[in-house]
């Protein structure tokens, strides 16, 4: 198989993944949640066998921590998915409302420049969805993880299948 098909079939799958997250937002929403629960228990287990491995007293002490919390969030996640959901929907507009005000105080550092429009609206809608998201809690966990994972295989598979088209027209051409 030519490499082109390769990636124009990842993409195609990514893809259709994306549209299927955006028309079931909520059982993607679950997914995200379960898949961010199974990496911090992973994460938390590698840790413990960091600790193990840890040079000097307090190298292990916050290695320890480190595990026990990580293991600790992701049991949480995993037994308690709905409560996961509303937290990580939460987590995730805390994080578009920081990144939001640094793209609006940049838009003043630039302003006069071709930059300062794209950094201000984006900034302004960051902060807009942040809002409308912490403001609508719990109501809008069930689909803003989901939405935005759907979003994301869309847009990613959209991208792959570009790349792919790239690649079958201009083989040679490297990256």
């Amino acid at each position: 198989m030519n490499s082109w098909i390769f990636w124009a079939v990842i993409g195609a799958l990514m893809a259709v993944g994306g549209a299927a997250a955006l028309v079931n937002p909520f059982p993607a929403t679950l997914a995200a949640e379960q898949v961010a629960a199974w990496i911090f228990v992973f994460s938390g287990v590698l840790q413990g066998v960091a600790l193990f491995r840890a040079m000097s007293a307090m190298d292990r002490i916050w290695q320890g921590v480190l595990a026990l919390a990580c293991l600790w969030l992701g049991v949480s996640l995993l037994t308690n998915p709905l409560a996961g959901i509303v937290a990580l929907t939460a987590v995730v507009a805390f994080g578009f409302a920081v990144s939001g005000v640094a793209k609006l105080l940049l838009a003043t550092r630039v302003r006069g420049t071709p930059l300062f429009l794209p950094f201000l609206v984006s900034g302004l809608v960051s902060v807009a969805f942040a809002a409308l998201v912490l403001f609508n809690l719990p109501q809008m966990a069930g689909i803003v993880l989901g939405v935005m994972l759907g979003m994301e295989l869309l847009l990613s598979g959209v991208t792959m299948i570009a790349f792919a088209v790239h690649a079958r027209n201009a083989p040679t051409t490297p990256l």
